[in-house]
């Protein structure tokens, strides 16, 4: 991590890991023997890549009634609460199905439907993450989904975390299986002998998942493929430079390729924040992986001035972006891309991963120009709704067919055409 003047040349960005060639043929290879073994190949993977033998991935009731007894009562009572936040905060993203009528009688609308099936994955690897899990099934279930399935690498014990299954049980999830991977991708996509097909994979994975997102989008839909964790700070020279170096580690800990940058109006700041960086660094636990992620992926950059520090911000269009300047919600109708704002100096990045109730699964790698945190309607479709009237039809039917033969499509006009020579008739025979 460097000190940086600002300037136009601003660029903090990398593109989304698309995996090596050799990284997309396994994955490939994996979807494909899912799609044609079910049981017998996720099975296969599982005692390959996890190094256990499982012959039912199924979570089963007792695995979670041990579970319940190894999570104390302090900690389920955190998670509950963390629930009610998320949830109440998801309850008014809901949307509603909406009819209009003209007077010409014609109605038309729009029905929301929620999707029937998804799947949530939930990360193993380094930690236990029953965040995602909150993130992932809690805006699925206020959208209506009936079924919600999750998937999770098991342990060398063949078990899931503890904290993981008491987390889906606080939510009701039913189904939940021990299977991880590019495998769980595909099992969700395509389906086994014991597991049924979903609409929509959502949850963060590594590069193999990532890829495997990538490759069954189209068969069902996929959330995002979403690149390493990243925080952007704007402060001013109100900024204090502790809390801002324990927010830019905060994110540096995730991944070694985590991005945490400062962008700020003050040199003092600057400093200070580069130094408390450095001395907060020494204590970590995950020392090493935060290390490389301030050594290769993160700077502080001083600007000329507020104007040209909100351009940058801008620019980077971050996952999280904090505000720690004197005037923050001036500055926060000025912000016109991130994935999260959080407005003043007590509003640390992990407030809104886990407790305050919005959704963190966010656009990363500057995707935030153009697409928003996971939401209810990411768990719902749209359907158009048209019940035309024989008024409408007789005012505007030549209007339509003659719309149709701009584009040479005759079989379009005579639809319209033929409801414009027999609709009288069949009116008439209708009242008879």
């Amino acid at each position: 991590m460097k000190i940086i003047p600002l300037t136009k040349d601003i660029t903090l960005k990398r593109s989304i890991d698309q995996g090596t060639s050799a990284q997309r043929a396994s994955v490939l290879s994996i979807l494909e023997d899912v799609r044609e073994n079910g049981d017998t190949a996720v099975q296969k993977y599982t005692e390959k890549f996890d190094e256990v033998a499982l012959a039912d991935a199924k979570v089963t009731e007792e695995e979670i009634h041990d579970a319940e007894k190894n999570v104390d009562d302090e900690t389920r009572a955190i998670i509950r609460e963390a629930i009610a936040n998320i949830r109440d905060f998801h309850e008014r993203q809901r949307q509603e199905t909406w009819i209009t009528t003209k007077p010409d009688g014609t109605i038309l609308g729009q029905k929301i439907t929620p999707l029937e099936a998804v799947g949530v994955y939930v990360p193993g690897g380094r930690a236990a993450y029953p965040s995602s899990i909150l993130m992932n099934v809690i805006p699925a279930q206020v959208a209506g989904v009936e079924r919600i399935v999750m998937v999770s690498p098991p342990q060398k014990n063949g078990r899931l975390e503890d904290i993981v299954l008491v987390t889906a049980r606080e939510l009701g999830v039913e189904e939940i299986y021990k299977v991880g991977g590019a495998q769980a991708v595909g099992t969700l996509a395509y389906g086994t002998e014991t597991i049924a097909p979903v609409d929509k994979i959502t949850g963060p994975g590594n590069i193999f998942v990532a890829l495997a997102k990538q490759l069954v989008y189209g068969t069902v839909d996929i959330d995002m493929i979403a690149g390493p964790s990243e925080v952007v700070v704007l402060a001013d020279a109100s900024g204090h430079g502790d809390y801002i170096a324990a927010d830019l580690l905060s994110q540096a800990e995730h991944d070694p390729m985590s991005s945490a940058i400062l962008v700020t109006t003050s040199q003092d700041v600057a400093e200070e924040t580069l130094k408390e960086v450095e001395q907060q660094l020494e204590t970590l636990p995950k020392k090493d992986i935060a290390e490389a992620a301030i050594r290769d992926f993160s700077n502080i950059y001083v600007a000329d001035n507020l104007a040209q520090a909100i351009a940058a911000v801008n620019e980077l269009a971050a996952e999280h972006l904090e505000l720690h300047v004197a005037k923050p919600w001036d500055v926060m109708g000025k912000i016109k891309h991130a994935g999260a704002i959080f407005i003043g100096e007590n509003s640390s990045e992990p407030i809104g991963d886990y407790f305050a109730g919005p959704n963190h699964v966010l656009p990363t790698n500057g995707t935030a120009r153009f697409s928003s945190p996971l939401n209810v309607e990411d768990f719902t479709k749209k359907s158009s709704i048209i019940a035309y009237s024989e008024q409408a039809m007789i005012e505007n039917g030549e209007k339509v067919a003659a719309f149709a033969r701009l584009e040479n499509l005759e079989a379009h006009a005579r639809a319209v055409e033929i409801r414009l020579e027999k609709g009288a008739l069949y009116g008439k025979e209708n009242s008879e």
